[in-house]
Order: C-alpha cells, then structure tokens, then sequence
C-alpha cells in the first residue's frame, strides 16, 4: 500500500508541475497514463484512468469517473461517467451525464442532467439538455433535443441507426424509431412517435388527438 502511495504522490505532483489544480488532492486517483493541460480544475472524488487526455482549462467537478476519453479545452464536466469516447471543446457535461463507449461529442455542446449517450456522434453547438437518450445516432449540428426524447434504436433482434441534420428541433416525449432520418431544419411535434422519415423544413405530428368526453364522471 506504501508503494500505491508513493506513486499516486508523483503522478499528482507532476500534474501540479504542469499547471493542473487539484481542489483536494488527497481525493482524487489518476492513472500514471494520463495526460491533463494546464489550468484545468480537478474536484474532489474524481477517478480518471486509462489513455484520457484532458485538455487547458477544463473542470472536472466532483464526483466524475473518465476511462480512455480525450476531452478538448474549456470543457466542464459535473457528475458524470464518461468512457472510450471524445469531447470537443467547451461543450458542458452534466451534472448525472453518461456517455458510453464511441461517441464523438463536437464543440459547445450541452449534455446536461440525466442524459445517455452510445455509439453516436454528435455536432457542434448541439444541446441535450435533460432526460433524453440518444443511442446509435448521427445527430447534427446546432439541434435542440426536448426533454423526455428517446432514440428507439433496438428493435428486440437488432440495432438500428437515426439520423438528425443539422438545425433540427426536436420536441419533447419525442419517440424517433430507428432506421428514421429526420432532416435539416425539421421539427417534430412534442408526444410524437415518429417512424418515418421527416423530410428537411416540415413538422411531423404524430401523436393522438385529445378528445374531452362531457359529463365522465357521471357516467
């Protein structure tokens, strides 16, 4: 155990050389392979292993566990699991993000609370701001994803891709069943179930229409 102290002493001591701040530095494990640019802000309960590469003025706040990611300047990360996948510069994760394995994150892209990528990749300027999974998809740039979004990408047997071009919005509780594309500047309606592909500048609406029966309670 004296030995695991003594190196996890050096490997904080050289980060600190290179300019890396750590807020409690007694709390915190980083893999000797690692690589982290200068002014970046580590918090406290923070685990970063394996091939990572952070880059100059990032935060990785408390709580956060990075395997194999190479991570862009000026990138927040809060709470949140990152594996085997990249992240462009000032994009914000988090806090309670999951991103899985082979994703490819652009520039200043919001991945925010309860929010799950896989096997996708995702364009610059792209918010997923809460409560949306997004799994074998190509998404984008400058897309805004409503909260409650699900990208339906299993069918039982196999996975399926989606793909969202550039500047699309869609809604929240949106259901997109992959294989579907949703093309540039569309719009899905909140509540829909899509299963078609959504041609560029239209809206798709695919939900029930409301009924009000009078009197219900009577009955």
């Amino acid at each position: 155990m004296e030995a695991f102290f003594l190196a996890r002493e050096d490997i904080i001591k050289k980060h600190k050389a290179a300019g890396v701040v750590f807020v409690d530095e007694n709390n915190v494990y980083i893999d000797e392979t690692v690589l982290i640019g200068d002014g970046t802000v580590v918090e406290p309960n923070v685990r970063i292993t394996g091939s990572t590469k952070i880059g100059r003025n990032a935060l990785i706040g408390f709580c956060s566990d990075i395997a194999n990611c190479e991570i862009g300047d000026n990138v927040t990360v809060k709470h949140s699991v990152l594996t085997d996948s990249k992240i462009g510069a000032g994009t914000n994760i988090g806090p309670f993000a999951y991103v899985r394995p082979n994703c490819c994150v652009g520039e200043n892209v919001k991945l925010g609370d309860f929010v799950e990528i896989k096997n996708s990749n995702i364009g610059d300027g792209t918010k997923l701001a809460h409560l949306t999974y997004v799994g074998d998809a190509d998404v984008g740039k400058h897309i805004n994803f409503g909260c409650g979004t699900v990208v339906v990408n299993y069918d039982g047997k196999n996975k399926h891709r989606t793909v969202i071009e550039d500047g699309a919005f869609i809604g929240c509780n949106t259901n997109l069943v992959s294989p579907v594309t949703v093309g540039e500047n569309a719009y899905t309606a909140a509540g829909s179930t899509i299963t078609e592909d959504v041609p560029a500048d239209t809206l798709a609406i695919a939900r029930a229409r409301q009924v009000i029966k009078d009197n219900w309670k009577r009955k």
